[in-house]
């Protein structure tokens, strides 16, 4: 049994869910009331709603990091790992195939939907924080800005000059101006200070912990100097492991295995720091069973819930993997299937049977067959991936971002340097190498050198029966500065929304950072260090141009509806 009772999930998910402010697009619909109308501000609440109050904001996170358009998806879906390209018969494209060439613009629906369900978190916290019940506890008080904190980070790093409203109650019609980078940045960073060990260190899934708090300041130094890459100096990866110094001290550690962190349950993992809840019947949503598999694939795990074929992996970064890896097997399935009895699985004849490559994002696409499936999540009966509990931050993931600032640093840093970064990094790896347990050891010259990743395009434009039509550039992933811990942090990190932020803050010799200047599957680089306009993504049309005179698009994309 999961630490939240089915009551309180079920009250979350009905009347007060939606009646008090559950960020969802069907309760709080922000094209009509961006800012200045908000549900809750429309719903009289008695006393006895006061103590399920909480439970819509801890819920809230849901759809805007799993949800379908979630934050993990855009994180991931524009990487080197995986895609969702146009499937032939099928579907699919559209959005998918810009977010994946980096051709992005404001129209594209992840951006909308990522910016109305992140304004609407912080729209929930500001209404509570205005209750005078509420401003009666301290704990609540902290919880909430903690909350509130949380998402203006996301959209900080999404989308970086956004507008800040700390909470104060406006007129009607109010609309709001943009905050400078600096501004929001020196928000979120005093905000988290100021409420810095008022929780516990432990928490229940979905609660603020202290960990969490030091999670998020690391996470925000870790991240400065790609985020203001004039500003840049080594004190922010100095600062991003003192704080993670604090999450070693507090009694966190590694689970057994790699698997335990996504099972249907990780409320009793002692690498969980901060995790979304779910529980079956009362909160769903984590979907990617039915993102991955193909409609007949379903029979595997005799699920009855749908199954689009959308998600396939990119062959180059499932060539990265080390074969004694159990990561590998972990998170992938490839070659002829079979149903939950052993028996091949056919289609018109013909076994199942996903392949390893991927013939292109869009030009023709890709058949139903086509590229390796994700089974990272634990796979339920009947519901997939359904019910899954989700982590947002883990105890492996403190470990690799201390690795990653004394690498970064200049000599030592409390005692510890570049040998300690590879005891960390080893530490992480040591559970995935079983059967070959000298794998798991990574020195400080593997970590500082090129990527294993062979990087260029690569992409087949023939059609099924047709003579092969490859397309390929050869860039390799030698040039990468620290390149063997980027490939670390793919391996462990993989479609936990990770990728994205990782790509911008490694570079390359060039000057340039991976994240645009790589080319991988159908996407191709580019070659200017000064072009880094797609490391946010341009503010979405509908959800924010359209509704808000006051906003400037963001520099490097162009919109009427912003000049």
């Amino acid at each position: 049994m999961k630490l939240y009772k089915k009551a309180l999930l079920s009250l979350a998910g009905v009347s007060a869910a939606c009646g008090a402010m559950t960020g969802l697009q069907s309760c709080t619909d922000l094209s009509e009331h961006p800012y200045d109308i908000i549900t809750s501000e429309r719903y009289e609440f008695t006393d006895a709603d006061r103590a399920a109050m909480f439970l819509p904001v801890y819920s809230s996170l849901r759809d805007f990091v799993w949800g379908w358009f979630g934050f993990t998806d855009i994180s991931d879906m524009a990487s080197d790992l995986w895609c969702v390209p146009y499937r032939i018969g099928i579907g699919w494209g559209d959005l998918y195939i810009p977010t994946h060439k980096h051709t992005f613009h404001s129209e594209i629906g992840f951006f909308d939907t990522a910016w109305e369900r992140a304004y609407a978190g912080v729209n929930a916290c500001n209404t509570l924080l205005r209750d005078e019940l509420i401003c009666e506890s301290d704990a609540s008080v902290n919880e909430l800005r903690g909350y509130r904190a949380l998402y203006y980070y996301f959209l900080f790093d999404m989308f970086r000059n956004i507008p800040l409203d700390k909470g104060e109650l406006h007129e009607a019609g109010w609309l709001p101006e943009q905050a400078s980078p600096q501004e929001t940045w020196d928000y979120i960073i005093s905000e988290l200070k100021d409420i810095k060990g008022s929780f516990n260190d432990h928490s229940a899934l979905g609660r603020f912990n202290n960990a969490t708090v030091c999670m998020l300041l690391a996470k925000m130094y870790l991240q400065h100097n790609s985020y203001f890459p004039e500003q840049a100096d080594e004190s922010w990866y100095k600062l991003c492991i003192d704080e993670i110094d604090e999450i070693m001290g507090m009694g966190y550690s590694l689970a057994s295995s790699y698997s335990e962190n996504f099972a249907l349950s990780i409320a009793a993992c002692p690498e969980t720091i901060f995790a979304i809840p779910y529980e079956e019947d009362y909160a769903g949503g984590n979907y990617y069973a039915n993102l991955w598999m193909c409609n007949a694939g379903r029979a595997t795990w005799n699920l009855v819930s749908w199954a689009t074929s959308g998600g396939g992996a990119l062959p180059q970064f499932i060539e990265t993997y080390d074969v004694d890896d159990k990561r590998y097997k972990d998170c992938w399935i490839s070659g002829p299937q079979y149903d939950s009895k052993g028996d091949p699985i056919y289609i018109d004849g013909v076994q199942l049977n996903y392949t390893h490559e991927l013939r292109s994002i869009d030009v023709p696409g890709c058949y139903e067959q086509e590229g390796e499936r994700l089974v990272k999540y634990y796979m339920q009966e009947k519901w997939g991936t359904s019910y899954d509990d989700q982590v947002i931050f883990r105890y492996a993931d403190a470990l690799m971002m201390k690795a990653e600032c004394l690498l970064r640093i200049t000599g030592s840093y409390k005692g510890d340097n570049e040998n300690t970064a590879a005891e960390l990094v080893t530490q992480v790896r040591m559970r995935n190498f079983p059967t070959n347990p000298a794998k798991a050891i990574r020195t400080v010259a593997q970590l500082r050198g090129g990527s294993c990743y062979q990087y260029g395009h690569r992409e087949n434009t023939a059609e099924m029966d047709q003579p092969d039509n490859w397309i390929i550039t050869n860039e390799g992933g030698a040039d990468i500065e620290l390149g063997g811990l980027l490939d670390e942090l793919a391996w462990e990190f993989l479609a936990e929304g990770h990728r994205r932020q990782d790509l911008i803050r490694f570079m390359m010799s060039n000057g340039c950072n991976v994240w645009n200047g790589k080319s991988w599957f159908c996407k191709d680089g580019i070659s200017n260090p000064a072009d880094r306009h797609a490391d946010i993504f341009p503010i979405p049309k509908g959800a924010a141009l359209d509704g808000n005179p006051k906003l400037k698009q963001n520099p490097g994309y162009s919109d009427a509806a912003a000049e």
